[in-house]
């Protein structure tokens, strides 16, 4: 499987860019733990941005969407620290995050392209 490398962001640098920032904010050794709360908290919008394949998966109807709003399902797969991810991810018209339907983590690239390759 042929991993795409031109979408957004560089696949590990996400993570430690995070990281960084809030270290310089908030002191040594508050980044690491500190990252893992942003990316809870956010987490849809952090696996869209350290993906390095995407996959059109079908619309996504949402009974809460405003009326002419546009969601899709998209499989993603990236690394997000020393982990790798394949998830499916709702996007709207604009091609942002607004939901995450499922998201599972490996240890090994191979298993995520597995995952990814039989999303749907």
């Amino acid at each position: 499987m042929q991993i795409d490398r031109t979408i957004a962001g560089t696949h590990s640098g996400v993570f430690a860019s995070l990281v960084h920032g809030l270290e310089i904010e908030f002191g040594e050794g508050a980044g690491q733990a500190l990252a893992q709360r942003f990316i809870e908290a956010e987490e849809s919008d952090f696996l869209w941005d350290a993906r390095v394949s995407e996959r059109w998966l079908g619309g996504y109807e949402c009974l809460d969407a405003d009326e002419g709003v546009e969601l899709d399902r998209v499989a993603v797969i990236g690394r997000l620290g020393c982990r790798w991810f394949a998830a499916t991810v709702i996007v709207n018209g604009d091609g942002e995050a607004v939901g995450l339907i499922a998201r599972r983590d490996f240890a090994r690239r191979r298993a995520a392209e597995q995952a990814y390759a039989r999303a749907h």
